[in-house]
């Protein structure tokens, strides 16, 4: 869906460039759920290739189909994640005890029936909603070379909880005794999309698809991350969500790395016409 709607959109201003009074660039971004891809081609220039002013995002979610959610002062979270090491000769059972005292930090868990699902779209478009403030953790026992590691993964919002809750596992890591406490020295960038950029693309929206079809996220969502957000750290920009859901259609069947996603493909025109007009727009800026 998305590369479609990339594909469709480059089509549509390469047709239009002698019209343009800018350019425009495509990137095509591998392994960004491993938040790999976009360091990866940072590190091989693609910016300094391009040089560009400004980057845009579409991404395909579980709204109706040809509704957009545009995520000014939101986004995506990003990542933390660290490792407990314990020794003695209780300290798989430390461990398994460790993991579980770890893992209660957490406040959401991931969705697992159509009913969680709808819960949580609705809870990202509820201004001051449950999601507005989140830990998502993640904390696993191992015996790994005759020792005990409790491995930590985990996401929160707003990103500077980071610090209280490496805090409460450094608390908890000296509770279990006999136990050293390792973290990369900063997590993984949270998304967060700029006011101006977001708004500005709001009200194109507004002007285009119409006022029904646009709405506004006011949480971000606990279980996906985005390396896109290591693009937005150098430029301004908008990631957006392009709704993929058939009228009727169970809610699962439109979200993405679910077995019965079977998104809309009507969705593919409304991406390329708005994000046509709207790069076109922007093109001479």
């Amino acid at each position: 869906m998305h590369t479609a709607v990339g594909v469709g959109v480059a089509e549509v201003l390469a047709r239009l460039r002698d019209r343009l009074s800018g350019a425009v660039v495509f990137v095509f971004q591998p392994a960004e759920e491993t938040l790999t891809g976009a360091a990866a081609m940072l590190d091989a220039g693609v910016l300094a290739h391009t040089r560009p002013v400004e980057i845009h995002a579409l991404h395909c979610g579980p709204f109706p189909v040809g509704r957009f959610l545009v995520t000014s002062g939101f986004g995506l979270p990003g990542q933390d994640r660290g490792t407990i090491t314990l020794t003695g000769s209780d300290a798989m059972v430390r461990a398994q005890r460790l993991a579980a005292e770890i893992g209660a930090l957490g406040t959401v868990s991931p969705p697992t029936v159509p009913a969680d699902l709808e819960r949580l779209v609705a809870d990202v478009q509820t201004p001051n909603g449950p999601l507005t403030n989140f830990v998502f953790m993640q904390a696993r026992a191992a015996e790994i070379e005759g020792r005990a590691e409790v491995q930590v993964v985990y996401r929160c919002w707003p990103e500077d909880r980071y610090v209280e809750i490496r805090e409460s596992i450094h608390r908890l890591a000296r509770s279990a005794g006999g136990a050293s406490v390792t973290f990369p020295s900063d997590p993984f960038p949270a998304m967060v999309c700029p006011e101006r950029e977001g708004r500005a693309l709001e009200r194109y929206l507004h002007q285009t698809v119409g006022r029904d079809q646009v709405r506004r996220m006011h949480a971000a969502i606990p279980f996906n991350g985005e390396d896109f957000a290591l693009f937005l750290d150098r430029l301004p920009g908008t990631f957006t969500f392009l709704g993929v859901r058939s009228p009727g259609a169970a809610i699962e069947t439109s979200y993405p790395h679910f077995g019965a996603f079977n998104p809309d493909e009507r969705a593919i025109g409304h991406g390329v016409r708005a994000m046509a007009g709207w790069l076109a727009g922007r093109s001479g800026r």
